[in-house]
């Protein structure tokens, strides 16, 4: 049986203009510029200057409603204020400018390099050698199967069965090895390993034979697990040799690079530039926040529809060509008004939000000691400038600040809260700078185990678990102890 009932309850929906604001804070400066120029080009009301920019004048409603009598319709929403987008020449120009804007602040591009890519530099190498066209067309194809690391992590079979299918190469596993070899000589020395111990080995040949070269070469090749276990006292024993030999064949086999094709693709990529969205001074002991500059674009309303405007407005005859026309303007300053005011709340929801950031986290920001950084979370800055705690994840996730003591990421500023012996809370970026620190400081012959880490901290005031000082070693990215070994 249908029932029909009336049901009251609330909801909350984001209006685009609200999820557009949104999405323009979470920008960083460079993604912000880059957003600012799309807008530029696709509304034409609105334009970029350092002299001018859009007044918010709010005069008393003009109810002259002849330009929404079209033909054939209903009264539509048409209805606005000419003179709310009219500029008022006589406004003196100081009253326009941004008051975080430098003179200094230039944009400025870096300009790139154009170079060829790692595959391209292998295949261009090949042209040095010898070699038959089918023996080409096999070199070619091996060097197109390398990974961005250098590595060929192919089955020859499955290499020589590709090559029938696709290129209707017939060849055979002996004849692609025998290639392969060539491509083994190709720089940087290691491309083409199918695995690390070959890897290493090729760049061993591939060094000036001496005592150590050789040592490390026959580590690689027959005590590699071994090697990679860091049992150096069965090296030690194999080898029958001292610990001051083994110390400098190891010193060798370190300096080689496990990634070869990585150190091509780093010196030839474009390095991206870190643009901070703050920068925060020292000025007679007080902190000063000062905003990016190119997060504060000066905007204004286009004169030439100003003029459209003004135009229509002094017309006694008004065609359906200006109806429409009008329509179209009033989409667009609208648009464009949205745009500056949206810019303006971005700009302040940034400034107020890092500003209480900062000094909450004072201490830290006066002397640059990271032990002196306060547990932190979104929810204490949201609830000291009376904000939602996703605006604030907005503006910490991908902005950064410039401080006396470098370029950090704000969201690295934020961290839980833990208790010493003393009850007291303090952050667990101040245990894990601790934590780094002790092991910086061990001896690398004997490495604290992490049972070890735990009872140390505990003396120095953090009782931790040790599953705890595991997780806070894996987030530093520090092996264990095994692996810290060294002779």
């Amino acid at each position: 049986m249908l029932k029909q009932f009336l049901n009251l309850k609330l909801s909350q929906k984001l209006s685009p203009q609200q999820i557009q604001l949104m999405k323009l804070i979470q920008l960083p400066t460079q993604a912000f510029e880059q957003r600012l120029k799309e807008e530029l080009v696709e509304n034409p009301a609105l334009e970029n200057g350092k002299d001018e920019e859009e007044l918010y004048e709010k005069d008393e409603f003009d109810n002259n409603d002849e330009y929404d009598d079209f033909e054939g319709s209903e009264n539509i929403d048409t209805e606005i204020n000419i003179d709310e987008y009219l500029s008022n020449d006589e406004t003196p120009d100081y009253k326009l400018q941004s008051n975080n804007y430098s003179d200094d602040d230039e944009e400025r591009e870096t300009p790139f390099a154009e170079s060829i890519s790692f595959h391209q530099d292998l295949i261009n190498q090949l042209n040095t050698f010898i070699l038959t066209e089918e023996q080409r067309y096999i070199a070619e194809f091996l060097v197109g199967s390398i990974d961005d690391d250098g590595y060929l992590r192919r089955n020859i079979q499955d290499i020589v069965d590709d090559m029938a299918f696709t290129q209707g190469i017939y060849t055979d596993e002996k004849t692609v090895e025998k290639i392969l070899h060539i491509v083994h000589e190709l720089e940087p020395s290691g491309v083409g390993a199918r695995d690390l111990q070959e890897c290493l080995l090729l760049q061993l040949k591939h060094k000036t034979p001496t005592e150590y070269v050789e040592l490390a070469l026959d580590i690689i090749a027959n005590q590699f697990d071994a090697f990679t276990k860091k049992h150096y006292e069965k090296l030690l024993q194999k080898y029958e040799i001292t610990q001051d030999r083994l110390k400098k064949a190891i010193e060798e086999i370190e300096k080689l690079n496990p990634k070869p094709g990585g150190a091509f693709d780093s010196s030839s990529r474009v390095v991206e530039q870190i643009v901070p969205d703050f920068a925060i001074r020292i000025v007679d002991g007080e902190l000063e926040l000062t905003l990016n500059g190119r997060n504060a674009p000066t905007l204004h309303v286009s004169k030439d529809y100003q003029d459209m405007l003004q135009t229509y407005k002094v017309s006694r005859d008004k065609s359906q060509g200006q109806k429409d026309a009008v329509q179209f303007i009033k989409q667009k300053l609208d648009s464009a008004k949205w745009f500056i005011d949206a810019i303006r709340q971005r700009q302040e929801t940034l400034f107020v939000t890092m500003n209480a950031i900062m000094h909450f986290q004072q201490e830290y920001f006066l002397d640059g000691e990271e032990t002196k950084l306060k547990p932190m979370i979104l929810k204490d800055i949201a609830d000291m400038i009376g904000l939602d705690i996703s605006t604030v994840s907005r503006v910490a996730n991908s902005k950064y600040v410039d401080t006396p003591y470098g370029t950090k990421l704000i969201k690295e500023f934020f961290s839980e809260a833990m208790k010493n012996d003393q009850g007291e809370d303090v952050s667990t970026l101040e245990i894990k700078k601790i934590l780094k620190t002790v092991i910086e400081e061990e001896d690398k012959r004997k490495p604290l185990p992490d049972d070890q880490l735990a009872e140390i901290l505990k003396e120095k005031g953090y009782p931790i678990a040790r599953r705890t000082i595991a997780k806070y070693r894996e987030l530093l990215d520090i092996p264990v102890a095994r692996m810290r070994k060294k002779i």
